[in-house]
């Protein structure tokens, strides 16, 4: 099966969304440690909530200049959720269903980026 050719635009494109996928691998890594720790000590949870806070902050700022599908908003709400205080696990929960949302998003960014430029019609 032979490959159709990416334009300079579309690799370009391709490798902001990599960038991106290692970020989110990142955060997961987080909540992961997050949830593992939920019967830790408070300290503990507070550092690592703020760590996702902050990692979310930074990747909402990237992404509103970027515009790759709805990530600067679910990492908006990744970055209020983990600052905020409450039950540790509405917040894993919430955290890590933000996580997959990124994926989705990802993906489907990633999609149409792959997706070779429609002919141009003449006139």
């Amino acid at each position: 099966m032979a490959h159709q050719k990416l334009t300079a635009e579309q690799a370009r494109r391709i490798e902001e969304i990599e960038e991106y996928r290692r970020a989110t691998d990142h955060l997961k890594r987080l909540v992961t440690e997050l949830e593992g720790n939920r019967a830790g000590q408070t300290r503990t949870i507070q550092q690592l909530s703020e760590r996702i806070a902050n990692e979310a902050s930074q990747m909402r700022q990237r992404a509103l200049t970027a515009n790759v599908g709805t990530i600067a908003d679910i990492a908006g709400t990744m970055s209020v959720m983990a600052g905020r205080g409450g039950g540790i696990n509405m917040k894993i929960r919430g955290l890590a269903d933000a996580v997959n949302s990124i994926y989705m998003q990802l993906d489907a960014a990633m999609k149409h980026a792959t997706t070779p430029p429609e002919p141009k019609k003449p006139a």
